[in-house]
């Protein structure tokens, strides 16, 4: 039988959760049904290395970072319309846009966005950004086939700003549990490295410094854990992407609160099961999620969570771990003390309980056969009726799906 062509179309492949989960969905994938191959508008691959040892072909297009450069996009049509794929998937929001204007410009593949975000906070989330997703919630009638949500929450939410409810699908996230697995020696391994005794209390959080992970929030929690007596034996660890001390706004934060001796920053880590493995308590402090991935790894190693209520934090965490209101760090570490003040049974019966939980409900492979499902489901789906997309008074391009897409004046 031949192969089902899919192109994946991401913005690039620096560390972060969508990037995570391409990753994980392409080394699933099955290839005796499919042939993936991707496309990565910036040229960035600093987690694609497990992509390309694994022999799935990467196309680099160029676009600098915020700039929809429209020769980038020629390019990247004239690229598709050579590879002929019957299904391309992009991830998040300006790839959504760029990679179904170049799609329908190169011929018949079935366009699926996806998105991986939830809550764009005005203030916080870039004008482009949020200009990008108004502009696809104007044209999610008949640019997609299917859009795929990885959460309920950016499901409801991204309909209520107008995406078309119809073509939407909430295919969750999966969660590798056999590398993120319990580690007994990452615990003494982790101490060891930051010069800690191997009975020390450790709270993690593992994101890139970003303001929706809200990391200023995270330290305060820690300044009142550190305030109880149990606070007192509590060391707390956080890593990713610009989380070092040389970065003035986490440096300032955790020394004018006298918590220099208790925060460890580790920057950009490799080895991030071993760190959620070897934590007592994961924190998470965001104030906008979708499907929150460190979560779940962290829960998949055995490690219990207490995470704000965003994105679908609370259908991960399930009644094994604690839910807190966002950006209120006294409660937030109020939900940490409850955690660490459990006896050490308790609190690994707990992380038990998580890693269970996060075996039956979000297995990686499953997911990844819902995605390859809703392939197969769309290939045979009849084309919709011709749609044009004007652009001004004089300019149009001809959308049919199955046509070669026409510019005319």
């Amino acid at each position: 039988m031949k192969k089902i062509k899919i192109v994946h179309i991401i913005n690039s492949f620096e560390f972060g959760g969508a990037e995570a989960m391409l990753c994980n969905l392409l080394l699933r994938t099955d290839r005796d049904r499919f042939e993936p191959s991707v496309v990565s508008l910036i040229d960035n691959l600093n987690v694609a290395g497990p992509v390309i040892a694994a022999g799935i072909p990467i196309e680099v297009i160029g676009m600098a970072a915020g700039v929809p450069d429209p020769r980038k996009i020629l390019k990247l049509s004239r690229y598709l319309r050579r590879l002929r794929p019957a299904v391309i998937q992009t991830w998040m929001d300006h790839s959504n846009l760029i990679g179904a204007v170049a799609a329908r410009l190169a011929g018949k593949a079935k366009v699926v966005w996806g998105i991986h975000h939830s809550n764009h906070i005005p203030g916080i989330a870039k004008r482009s950004t949020l200009a990008t997703v108004d502009a696809c919630a104007k044209v999610s009638r008949f640019l997609p086939a299917g859009i795929v949500c990885c959460s309920e929450h950016s499901a409801h939410l991204y309909t209520a700003r107008g995406f078309d409810a119809s073509r939407v699908t909430v295919i969750p996230n999966g969660f590798d549990t056999g590398r993120y697995t319990p580690d007994p020696d990452a615990r003494r391994e982790i101490r060891s490295e930051l010069g800690l005794t191997e009975d020390a209390l450790l709270v993690g959080l593992v994101a890139r410094f970003d303001p929706f992970k809200d990391h200023l929030t995270f330290i305060r929690a820690a300044a009142e854990v550190c305030k109880t007596n149990v606070g007192r034996a509590v060391h707390f660890v956080m890593c990713g992407t610009n989380v070092t001390m040389e970065n003035p706004k986490l440096a300032d934060e955790i020394r004018s609160l006298g918590l220099a001796n208790r925060f460890h920053l580790l920057g950009q880590r490799r080895d991030v099961p071993r760190i959620c493995a070897a934590i007592d308590v994961l924190a998470s402090s965001s104030i906008s999620e979708a499907f929150p991935l460190t979560i779940g790894e962290a829960m998949a190693c055995g490690t219990p969570a207490v995470a704000t209520d965003v994105g679908d934090s609370k259908l991960i965490v399930g009644d094994t771990g604690l839910i807190v209101p966002p950006s209120r760090p006294e409660l937030l570490g109020e939900g940490l003390l409850k955690m660490l003040g459990l006896p050490s049974h308790q609190r690994q019966a707990l992380g038990q309980a998580a890693r269970r939980r996060v075996c039956e409900k979000f297995d990686l492979t499953a997911v990844t056969r819902q995605y390859e499902a809703l392939y197969l489901k769309l290939l045979t789906t009849p084309r919709p009726r011709r749609q044009r997309l004007h652009f001004g008074r004089t300019r149009q391009i001809d959308l049919t799906i199955g046509e070669h897409a026409m510019v005319s004046a």
